[in-house]
């Protein structure tokens, strides 16, 4: 009997238990569906919603703001208000506010405001501009502006002059005299409008394997009479940009003073070459004056647009194999570098 008992309250505890837990979840499923896109009650919080976001900025509008006093007066209205012509980016606009919202454009609980071009038929036919728009509500409490945007340019065009949000700002977030939105009865809107005009050049960099005139030898005399600073090559132009090589005889860095540096540096561009950043990819040589069995190491960098700055290697040799008469790279005190540039970049400024 204890036994049949216990079970039978078993049973009506797991019975409970996922009925609890079944409305918990479904109240909570409720909650997220019926919270998606509503603000937060935070003024100072960034919201997004499909895409758009709302923050609060300091600086005023840029091309029209309305300011509507007594707004309890209108509040309840469905028709536009709509806004003096004014001129924004060369452009003839209007301010379009529904109070209420736009039922046609998902406004029903919204304030709506909207951005509509006019005077479109002096435009050639065919006319589109591009608008990066900005649409604003003034918070009075905080004296700044509720930015709304969602990132994309707009296209104006025959076909659609008007542009906007239907969900400005929520009707509960705006009425509400703690948010800031609304105070002595006023409410104040605006907007911002840049017209985004296409890039009518473009700058293009081009990578070139194995320029003309791309190998420079350099070859040092009386080495031995060399004192301990850096010696530096005559200057040499591959395609648009000079370049010289660099080495200190008595070593450099890490490898001082038991093995020679060899850097190249990038110099001045040519006259009339766009000045960017070169790619440099150059082979440095030690070459060895009595066989093919020369020294090298492969560099590549990005050479800023000042001079002077080095790329290369603290020890393309160790000076005791140097001067090992031997080994064939030093010969009669000299000796010879040489710099291959097998890649450089080149940057012309072109149609877009």
């Amino acid at each position: 009997m204890d036994s049949q008992r216990w079970s039978t309250l078993g049973f009506i505890s797991l019975a409970l238990f996922l009925f609890i837990t079944s409305s918990s979840a479904e109240l909570i499923i409720k909650q997220v569906i019926e919270g998606r896109g509503i603000e937060s009650n935070s003024s100072n919080s960034l919201t997004s919603n499909l895409g758009v976001t709302r923050e609060l900025r300091d600086a005023r509008p840029s091309s029209k703001i309305v300011t509507i006093t007594s707004f309890s007066v209108i509040k309840d209205r469905n028709e536009p208000y709509e806004s003096s012509v004014f001129e924004a980016a060369g452009y003839k606009w209007r301010l379009v506010l529904y109070v209420n919202g736009n039922p046609n454009d998902g406004g029903n609980g919204y304030i709506s405001l909207y951005a509509r071009m006019e005077e479109t038929e002096y435009l050639p036919e065919g006319w589109e501009v591009n608008v990066d728009l900005k649409l604003f509500v003034h918070n009075a409490k905080l004296h700044k502006y509720l930015t709304v945007t969602d990132g994309t340019v707009k296209r104006y065009s025959t076909v659609k002059k008007q542009w906007g949000f239907g969900q400005l700002i929520a009707l509960s977030t705006f009425h509400n005299t703690n948010e800031g939105y609304i105070e002595q009865d006023i409410g104040s809107f605006g907007a911002e409008i840049f017209v985004v005009k296409p890039a009518q050049q473009q700058e293009k960099v081009t990578f070139i394997s194995n320029p003309p005139n791309n190998v420079f030898t350099w070859k040092i005399l009386h080495f031995s009479n060399l004192e301990d600073k850096f010696y530096y090559s005559d200057d040499f132009l591959v395609e648009d940009r000079y370049w010289r090589l660099g080495f200190n005889p008595k070593g450099d860095g890490g490898g001082r003073p038991h093995a020679l540096p060899l850097f190249l540096y990038a110099q001045g561009h040519k006259a009339n070459a766009v000045a960017t950043n070169t790619w440099g990819a150059v082979n440095l040589r030690l070459k060895n004056q009595r066989s093919s069995n020369h020294k090298q190491l492969y560099s590549a960098a990005w050479y800023p647009t000042r001079s002077g700055y080095g790329v290369g290697v603290n020890n393309i040799i160790l000076l005791a194999d140097l001067k090992d008469p031997s080994k064939g790279f030093m010969v009669n005190d000299a000796i010879i570098f040489e710099a291959e540039m097998v890649k450089v970049s080149v940057t012309n400024i072109v149609s877009a």
